[in-house]
């Protein structure tokens, strides 16, 4: 049995639309909530000093979507960004992000790179925003990243450790636990190298409605695991 707290957590936060239609309420209604909950969340990973937390804000499939709901995201996303500075002080968070930041706005970039700068020194939880994200996009990325630092030259075969050290973020941990809200059980190009050895935990509880208790019922089940990494149990 697994004793020990995640190191990181890294959350698919599904269901946002749907519980903003069994509400007859517009689709930005869910996002708004959803956002609300991530703040609730984060507060309370926070609490219990969580080192590092992922969230899925928006997928490199996202862009799929009707333009109004992707600019409705982009501004909240931005807006939110902006306003919630005293709450990354009160908690010493600190925040960075992850995705393809060359296919955002300038204003998103900015407010994240504000964020970012703002909260370098906070010591507490690493809120890491995984925006324009996807797994496979960021696997090309980080071996573009592998053969530019190359120059194209090495004869060396490509190893896991250096598709490791390209990634956007090769200072944060693999996540330990992967959550998923709203009842599907899939990763959706979610940190998909990272992921290769994290507990998944799937609840069909919609994510504006999660709090504490939820999160408790993924740590809990969580710590009944055992992980063998590919080995044997002692």
């Amino acid at each position: 049995m697994n004793q020990q707290r995640p190191g990181h957590i890294a959350i698919i936060m599904d269901g946002n639309g749907r519980w903003a239609r069994q509400r007859n309420r517009p689709r930005s209604f869910g996002h708004l909530e959803g956002l609300k909950t991530a703040k609730r969340i984060i507060a309370y990973l926070s609490e219990l000093h969580i080192p590092y937390v992922t969230l899925y804000v928006f997928s490199t499939e996202n862009w799929k979507r009707p333009k109004q709901e992707i600019n409705y995201l982009m501004g909240l996303v931005t807006s939110y960004i902006h306003k919630e500075f005293p709450f990354y002080d009160a908690h010493d968070l600190r925040i960075t992000f992850t995705g393809n930041m060359d296919e955002l706005s300038e204003e998103v970039r900015t407010a994240l790179q504000e964020a970012e700068a703002y909260t370098r020194d906070h010591d507490g939880t690493t809120v890491n925003l995984a925006i324009n994200y996807g797994g496979r996009d960021e696997l090309v990325r980080a071996v573009n990243r592998y053969l530019g630092s190359a120059g194209y030259r090495s004869t060396v075969p490509v190893t896991a450790d250096d598709i490791s050290s390209c990634l956007d973020h090769p200072e944060i941990p693999d996540p330990d636990l992967v959550i998923r809200s709203a009842g599907d059980s899939r990763l959706s190009n979610f940190l998909i190298w990272e992921s290769a050895y994290a507990e998944l935990y799937f609840s069909d509880t919609l994510w504006p409605d999660w709090d504490r208790s939820h999160i408790d019922e993924a740590l809990a089940a969580f710590e009944r695991r055992t992980r063998k990494f590919g080995g044997v149990e002692a």
